[in-house]
């Protein structure tokens, strides 16, 4: 049976980030891709111009359609936006657990703040227990962790607050390297990096491959490595061309 990867985030108008970036992401990595909704962003390479929650009743009826129906063998959560959503999804995750990888989304490439001040206590303490793995980028993780330093202290203080393991993905910083902790063993992953102006959507590719190889049955620190290598092949193949900022990610190989 091909394996169902359910994304749990908000959509990008722009295509590139978010709902639109995970479900090319599934199916590069041959799963099956539903969605559930949380919130609307207008939104482009150059900006986030405007939010638009959805009301949590129907976040609630999405998933109940999805996990009813279609099943799901692994999910990922991107941007939640606000401690309403966060609370929302916890809670049906909480009495419906599969393998998840939780995306703390925060701010955007653009720059843009993708979670309210209050909703970051909710992240951590409703759906890090949950998670099967977190994946904060290098900025994430810091403030996480309340302070700099290497990515080996701050996936150790992030995995303190709750989290069964923790990538601290390494797209940003000086070293090119994801650093996975799932509380006994560290693993440095070398990431390849690519000097192109196309990585909007680099994070939700990594996280939504991630969740499609623990659905294929992967171990943990193999589904790494292909999350790892897959987002660093979707910038190398970037769409420049798109937009006047970032470009969007290409992890599907379209302008083949």
């Amino acid at each position: 049976m091909i394996p169902r990867c359910l994304t749990i985030a908000t959509s990008d108008s722009g295509g590139g980030a978010g709902i639109q970036a995970d479900l090319k992401a599934f199916a590069a990595a041959g799963c099956h891709g539903s969605s559930v909704l949380v919130a609307l962003t207008a939104q482009n390479t150059v900006a986030v111009t405007a939010v638009e929650e959805l009301p949590p009743a129907f976040v609630r009826e999405q998933l109940d359609a999805v996990f009813d129906d279609i099943g799901v063998d692994a999910a990922k959560t991107g941007m939640l936006f606000s401690r309403a959503l966060i609370e929302t999804v916890a809670e049906y995750l909480e009495t419906h657990p599969v393998p998840l990888v939780v995306d703390p989304v925060m701010v955007a490439s653009s720059g843009a703040k993708l979670l309210q001040d209050d909703a970051v206590s909710s992240v951590v303490g409703r759906l890090f227990p949950l998670a099967t793995v977190v994946t904060p980028n290098l900025m994430e993780a810091e403030a996480l962790a309340g302070r700099s330093g290497p990515r080996r202290e701050l996936a150790e203080k992030i995995h303190g607050l709750g989290a069964a393991a923790v990538v601290v993905t390494g797209g940003h910083g000086e070293d090119a390297v994801d650093h996975l902790f799932d509380g006994v063993e560290h693993v440095e992953i070398p990431v390849e990096r690519h000097d192109v102006r196309a990585t909007h959507g680099a994070g939700c590719t990594h996280s939504a491959t991630l969740a499609a190889l623990l659905a294929r049955g992967m171990s943990l620190v193999d589904a790494a490595r292909g999350a790892a290598a897959a987002a660093s092949h979707a910038v190398a193949q970037g769409l420049v061309e798109i937009g006047a900022g970032e470009g969007p990610v290409d992890v599907l190989g379209i302008r083949a």
